[in-house]
């Protein structure tokens, strides 16, 4: 039993272990092979956080998907590609709309190069993504052209704000179903559609994704207040610090609007006041460690994680099923 992919997953079955292993050292080579330009800056921009490294949640979720049907058929690699540049292009855009200094444990692009130049490189990396998705025929082109609306979409939704009269943590849940959710949606239904499982295994892996996506974002709101720099790969309270919702903020915010506590409402006023002061955020970030509204959050982190365990139910048994469903706890265990 080997660890393979994000958090040490455990593959019980040799040949499995091998397929996957195979896969993603094929998207790591495809990855480095896509991100090349003739302009070397180009090239070392847009490699800069391929070669940082990452979980490369996405392949492992495409190869494992994978295994329902053929898992060496031409399209699963390139697919898996896709997914992981889409993937990596906005998490440049992400650092510049956060102005975040660190990702994965190394300088941001943005805060290495600047705004500018980190922004193109992820729309660079996005027509690369497109270059390799006409290979893969119309229908990918579609499923693609999709997610990424619904990515885009979410983003805005975040950026404007719920509508009036409109609860701020569904609101926030639509938000993750569109920027997180989406693309691993992707993921699942890429791996078993590439490799031409039938349809309703394609569609049974695109929902296992949607929910498994929620969770993970789930998970990385948790780490970004429970963690320290060394476990997550950015400094923690980024979003915090940036006024970026999230969802154990906005339940501690519902706890103060529904007559909560006094040091409820106290930590409230410390989060909408100056955090870009040291002292303020690192207070802030030390209330928050100790409040339930961590724990409701992780809650949910859980509730998703097993609705996705849930989803696999009607798959038939094998060593793919098996290394999915432990995907869901790991995501659980991201969160504490």
């Amino acid at each position: 039993m080997t660890a393979v992919g994000p958090f040490g997953l455990s593959v019980r079955d040799q040949a499995l272990e091998a397929d996957v292993q195979t896969g993603l050292a094929a998207v790591e080579a495809g990855l480095l092979d896509a991100t090349k330009s003739d302009v070397p800056f180009i090239t070392e921009a847009a490699q800069h956080l391929v070669r940082a490294g990452g979980k490369r949640f996405r392949p492992l979720l495409v190869m494992l998907a994978a295994q329902f049907g053929d898992p060496h058929a031409p399209g699963v690699v390139p697919s898996a590609v896709v997914v992981e540049l889409t993937h990596l292009a906005t998490l440049y855009h992400d650092d510049v709309m956060d102005e975040a200094d660190v990702r994965r444990g190394v300088d941001s692009a943005n805060a290495r190069w600047g705004n500018s130049v980190a922004v193109l490189t992820g729309d660079f990396l996005f027509a690369r993504a497109s270059h390799i998705l006409a290979d893969l025929g119309p229908e990918a082109v579609r499923i693609q052209a999709e997610a990424f609306e619904r990515l885009v979409t979410g983003q805005i939704l975040e950026t404007a704000g719920p509508r009036d009269g409109r609860d701020p943590v569904e609101h926030y849940l639509d938000v993750i179903a569109g920027k997180t959710g989406s693309l691993i949606a992707v993921s699942g239904r890429f791996g078993a559609m590439m490799s031409g499982a039938d349809e309703r295994v394609v569609d049974i892996l695109t929902q296992y994704g949607e929910r498994l996506g929620v969770a993970f974002q789930l998970a990385d709101d948790v780490l970004d207040i429970a963690s320290d720099s060394h476990e997550s790969g950015k400094t923690p309270g980024t979003d915090l610090r940036e006024g970026i919702p999230t969802l154990p903020v906005l339940h501690l915010r519902a706890r103060a609007a529904s007559g909560g506590r006094a040091e409820d409402l106290e930590l409230v006023a410390l989060l909408d006041g100056d955090l870009t002061d040291d002292a303020r955020h690192a207070e802030a970030l030390r209330l928050l460690r100790v409040h339930p509204a961590l724990e409701q959050a992780r809650r949910d982190t859980v509730r998703y994680a097993q609705e996705a365990r849930a989803t696999l139910g009607p798959l038939p048994d094998c060593y793919a099923k098996a290394a999915l469903e432990e995907l869901c706890d790991l995501v659980v265990h991201r969160a504490g």
